[in-house]
């Protein structure tokens, strides 16, 4: 059986093509910034109290976004505020939606945004015209007492008509301290970032982001069966996929990976695109285990998969007859692979 080592070309597809580079990333941050700018000077204007805190979470804080040839990109940026700060002029705790109607009406009290925030089921969104948008969720900090009579902080989230216990800087403390427990031990939590986002931009192509399953979704079962091959990305991702599509054929069912509920539920319509979508990449890449696989062919491959021609086009593309040399750059450490705009560090 032919093993054709594409780990370079796998590395440079997730530098060049996955991975935002710095000048993306400072564009996030701006951005970010920008809409908590905006939010302050709405609660200003409106004579509201101001968030205790605004954090941000999902994809933005754990580094698993991934790039987009349409700018569609979701930054997530939570807003919490004091419970007695989230009431009406009469003194009376807001509702949900009014608590998001509050944010809302922050972020367009100008005018100045070709396109206005919308009130969503969980969150706040403001749409930009270059096509990001920013979902800012609402919480209420919520003291109790535990059972030595001490005050406990706990978040609630306005979602729909309901105050429903979340926090989801949780689940990046989640995903970030796997991320730490690979890294001190004999796996590589490095590695298995790269894997989610390989996974998430294989799952985000043109045609299929709309209806494929979440990045949240993706980043757990990546997580809960990622497969570690030391200075293989190329191994580990195929090996990755294979135990996932497993688990998907057996259920679609996906926890939460800080709640007792679920991500998504038996059947599934997106989990089940989403499986779909994976299992014919992995008879794709079938062409890896034959015997007459060539570099050209598995390049081929994986080009296939990630609907993309840069496999095939990296350097010292030869049909080595199949012996797995001539790869087309020796990378010893892909953590600190660097990109050629500005030299920064990529994970």
């Amino acid at each position: 059986m032919a093993d054709i080592d594409c780990h370079s070309e796998m590395t440079n597809f997730h530098r060049d093509n996955v991975t935002l580079s710095n000048k993306q990333q400072g564009e996030m941050r701006t951005r970010r910034d920008a809409g908590r700018t905006r939010l302050e000077n709405g609660l200003n204007e409106a004579k509201k109290p101001q968030p205790k805190e605004i954090r941000s979470q999902g994809s933005y804080q754990m580094r698993t976004m991934v790039q987009d040839d349409d700018n569609d990109y979701d930054i997530d940026d939570g807003a919490y505020f004091a419970s007695d700060d989230l009431k009406d002029d009469a003194g009376v705790a807001l509702t949900p939606k009014a608590a998001r109607q509050r944010v809302c009406d922050a972020l367009v009290w100008d005018g100045r945004l070709k396109q206005e925030a919308t009130v969503k089921r969980n969150c706040v969104r403001q749409v930009y015209a270059a096509g990001y948008h920013i979902d800012i969720p609402v919480y209420r900090i919520v003291t109790t007492k535990d059972e030595n009579n001490d005050p406990v902080e706990h978040y609630e989230l306005a979602s729909g008509d309901e105050w429903i216990r979340s926090d989801a800087r949780a689940v990046t403390r989640w995903f970030n301290g796997l991320v730490g427990e690979l890294n001190a031990g004999e796996s590589d939590g490095s590695q298995m970032r790269r894997v989610t986002k390989l996974t998430k931009k294989f799952a985000r192509r043109p045609g299929w982001k709309d209806e494929t399953t979440s990045g949240i979704c993706i980043t757990k079962l990546v997580v809960d069966h990622f497969q570690y091959s030391a200075d293989r990305d190329d191994k580990a991702l195929r090996e990755t996929w294979k135990a996932i599509d497993k688990k998907l054929q057996k259920s679609t069912e996906i926890d939460h990976p800080v709640l007792a509920t679920k991500l998504a539920q038996s059947g599934d319509a997106a989990v089940t695109f989403f499986r779909t979508c994976l299992s014919d990449a992995l008879k794709t890449l079938e062409v890896l285990d034959t015997s007459d696989c060539t570099r050209k062919k598995a390049r081929e491959a994986w080009d296939d998969v990630f609907d993309t021609g840069f496999f095939s086009m990296q350097p010292d593309n030869k049909d080595d007859g199949g012996d797995g040399k001539g790869s087309a750059m020796s990378v010893t450490s892909v953590e600190t692979a660097r990109r050629n705009d500005g030299g920064g560090r990529f994970g």
